[in-house]
């Protein structure tokens, strides 16, 4: 019997999509030593966890893994594309979730939630109806925004389209660019925008792109939203722009470090939202994940490709390897 092996549950439907094409085995925790002992034999592993490269050392079963989501940087693509497995992701299917997350938080540090909610309920009425006074509202503002993929211009039609907002954006490719989108360079965007938004994958070239000189080029008034990956953002910068008050505020979902320790400074700061690496997770937007990386499980181990590969250069080793056609 096929082996479905899977770094965390699945939704419901998704597992009821795989009892049929395997049996579904759940490891017991996502730390790699886990990972590599309990998913050895597995013919497909779906990814909500990082996958330690050794994974696929003399994994003569493996046949694809599969992100049960958008971004690749959980799984080790060289080590992977280099013993044969195929690479599948589902793309787009929680863009909207992102989205709403981040007008949710943009608007919670415009209009002062959490301290409003905290001297409410601490020091009473007036005490919480006093910071409407320095509130701010979203309309009539400029977003910029790093990254225009599924997450980007999903951003894009609820900042321009409900809100009414100016949406400048940089990106690697700016021809799929929504014509009322102007294009920006990152330095010239950073300077601009009064909400940063960063939505881009984490490559060589991403890795540190919010550096001191470019928190130092914000507006004073401006917010930055991550929620791209940790490393996108030198902490130290933004750390020292948020202690200087060089910056309005900032909503952290994604960190380098992760889980993110209790004593990180960032807890520190009233005007920082930090949520633990969540803002593309709802029931809904679960059950569209777990349902297509299921739907890629099952295409693969009926003997076909994904519909979403992401390493086609590995197709020839593969079909050595498994006599596929």
């Amino acid at each position: 019997m096929n082996v479905i092996f899977s770094t965390h549950p699945l939704h419901p439907k998704a597992s009821d999509m795989l009892s049929g094409a395997g049996r579904l085995v759940i490891a017991s925790g996502p730390e790699p030593a886990t990972l590599l002992k309990e998913g050895k034999g597995a013919d497909i592993v779906i990814v909500r966890a990082p996958l330690p490269p050794e994974f696929f050392d003399e994994a003569a079963t493996l046949r694809a893994a599969v992100r049960h989501g958008a971004g690749l940087d959980m799984i080790p693509y060289e080590a992977a594309t280099r013993a044969g497995v195929l690479i599948a992701n589902v793309p787009g299917v929680n863009a909207r979730t992102v989205a709403e997350h981040v007008i949710y938080v943009t608007l919670s540090l415009l209009r002062r939630f959490r301290l409003m909610d905290r001297d409410l309920r601490q020091n009473g009425w007036n005490a919480g109806r006093e910071h409407a006074n320095s509130a701010n509202e979203l309309s009539g503002r400029t977003i910029g925004i790093v990254g225009m993929g599924n997450v980007g211009r999903s951003i894009h039609q609820i900042a321009r389209h409900g809100f009414g907002l100016d949406v400048v954006a940089n990106s690697r490719n700016i021809t799929n660019f929504p014509p009322d989108v102007r294009a920006m360079t990152l330095d010239e965007l950073v300077e601009i925008a009064d909400v940063l938004v960063l939505c881009c994958p984490l490559t060589a070239v991403t890795t540190g792109l919010m550096n001191a000189d470019r928190i130092g080029r914000m507006k004073p008034g401006a917010i930055l939203v991550n929620v791209s990956r940790g490393p996108v953002v030198d902490d130290a910068a933004l750390i020292a722009a948020l202690e200087e008050g060089r910056i309005a505020g900032a909503a952290l979902d994604v960190f380098s470090t992760q889980p993110l320790p209790l004593d990180h400074p960032y807890f520190r700061f009233d005007n920082v939202i930090v949520t633990p690496h969540q803002a593309g997770i709802t029931e809904e937007s679960m059950m569209r994940m777990g349902t297509g990386a299921a739907s890629e499980a099952i295409r693969v181990l009926g003997g076909e490709m994904p519909i979403n590969l992401r390493n086609p250069e590995v197709v020839d080793h593969y079909r050595r390897r498994f006599a596929a056609r």
